[in-house]
């Protein structure tokens, strides 16, 4: 029988085991700390009760337009912290990941302080104890990037938020993608006076370029500062209670004043304390570990899988990593790993969402047709006061495949699923117009994008008479003036 060892109890490394075991493999998981990994102990989990929680406040504002006369609420931080803890206990108790586990037959050592090679087939454990396996499958995650500058002592991370026992009154956020840009949407709905600055041209620089654009008029919109660009934090000087933060603008010195400055400048692999060295495994690239299309390492019989290979940090292409690393390490490798249909998106307020090509990406390898269509055509979003956003579709002209969708407003994370299921079907934009999706709901968006595409494309039969009044009249039971 093949004994594999899986290094980290996150979700990579919790599929990874379960799978490997499903194919017939003696398993032994090791997890340094406590099992579930960043996403449930600190990350995805306690920061969505944050967003809970904003959301609340958020619509607390619309209360007086209902008819409900109920005092604006305040926060109570400390209550707040207390509940992101006692949400990351429940979801550890649903899980129940140690007993799962075991009945499945695989060793669980949690608590061992971490795991060093100390040559290619054997580990040892932080107690010294040392394990050895013809098979390693690396899901050991990752952890909030720091940078050393004169006062970056003073800056947290999205690792000390946790410890904060009062809501900020202000904080500068270095770093606008998806963490900083939840946590400027969080602190702001608080109360808080936020500024986000980014590095690159545009906040939330990966997604399509209409998502950043409508974000950043949503976030000043909301009393947020935004400034895009900067040349980097150049220092961290204290002044009294308060903090300076030193950065380049134009090329010209510039500051901003806050309560707090948090740093979200990127997320690196825990790879420091594996001794990587006594493996065979000679250096890594960017602070992850290099797999190829098979997750396989440099050293045959080592794969990785998750936040460590620096590919995909989404839980979800992390639990998909683990599955295919297990079935690379114990059946051979024969499966590559392709993230090609990965629905994505940030619980900001609003909402946004990506899933597939960008439009950029798309019309640089593809005849595209594009339609974008405004909240403010959905019924349900006229109904919830929540107009703000927008769908866009991105098809294929020759083959009529969807090739990408971006979204910003209400529920725009569940409905990029809708689409992403269709492309992961091969649906044609076609059948995608086709679905009865229900009324009066934010996904219903989907479908009137898909039906303006068939405009586009010409595929729709229309007379004459109609064709001659342009694209304003929509035979379309949800539009807008």
């Amino acid at each position: 029988m093949l004994d594999v060892i899986v290094i980290g109890g996150g979700p990579a490394g919790v599929t990874a085991a379960m799978r490997s075991r499903e194919l017939g493999a003696r398993v032994t998981l090791v997890e340094r700390s406590r099992m579930g990994g960043t996403c449930t102990n600190d990350g995805c989990v306690p920061t969505r009760v944050l967003a809970k929680a904003a959301r609340l406040m958020r619509d607390a504002e619309q209360f007086a337009e209902y008819g409900l006369d109920i005092p604006k609420p305040t926060v109570d931080f400390a209550r707040l912290m207390a509940r992101t803890q006692q949400v990351v206990y429940q979801v550890h108790e649903k899980k129940q990941l140690i007993g799962h586990l075991r009945e499945a037959g695989i060793d669980v050592l949690d608590n061992t302080g971490g795991a060093r090679f100390v040559d290619p087939h054997t580990i040892e454990l932080g107690n010294g104890r040392r394990l050895s396996a013809d098979r390693f499958i690396l899901c050991v995650g990752g952890h909030a990037r720091r940078f050393e500058f004169p006062g970056s002592e003073h800056a947290l991370t999205h690792h000390d938020v946790w410890s904060l026992r009062e809501a900020p009154r202000s904080v500068a956020i270095v770093g606008g993608s998806a963490t900083g840009a939840q946590l400027a949407s969080i602190f702001s709905a608080f109360g808080a006076e936020v500024t986000l600055l980014e590095a690159a041209p545009r906040i939330l620089a990966r997604e399509d370029v209409s998502i950043s654009k409508v974000m950043r008029a949503a976030f000043e919109t909301r009393g947020v500062r935004v400034i895009e660009g900067i040349g980097g934090v150049e220092s961290i000087e204290r002044q009294g209670e308060t903090l300076r933060l030193h950065y380049r603008l134009n090329g010209e010195p510039a500051h901003v004043d806050a309560e707090h400055v948090l740093l979200a400048v990127g997320w690196v692999g825990n790879v420091s304390s594996l001794n990587l060295e006594a493996a065979g495994l000679n250096g890594t690239a960017r602070g992850y570990i290099e797999v190829n299309d098979y997750l396989q390492t440099g050293v045959p019989h080592i794969f990785a899988a998750g936040d460590i290979t620096g590919r995909m940090m989404l839980v979800q292409s992390g639990s998909y990593e683990g599955r295919l690393a297990a079935e690379n390490a114990v059946l051979g490798p024969g499966q590559p790993n392709a993230h090609l249909i990965v629905p994505h998106g940030g619980f900001t307020d609003p909402e946004y969402a990506g899933v597939g090509l960008t439009e950029d990406e798309a019309r640089a390898a593809h005849d595209v047709a594009v339609a974008t269509v405004p909240y403010a055509d959905l019924d349900r979003a006229v109904i919830d006061g929540r107009t703000e956003g927008f769908c866009k579709l991105i098809v294929s002209q020759e083959t009529h495949r969807v090739l990408g969708a971006h979204f910003v407003g209400e529920q725009a994370v569940e409905a990029s699923q809708i689409v992403a299921a269709g492309m992961a079907a091969g649906m044609w934009v076609e059948q995608l117009a086709e679905l009865e999706l229900a009324y009066p709901t934010y996904t219903a968006i989907v479908g009137l994008a898909a039906r303006r595409l068939l405009r586009v494309l010409g595929v729709m039969p229309l007379a004459q008479q109609w064709q001659a009044l342009g694209t304003t009249p929509l035979a379309e039971w949800e539009r807008s003036a």
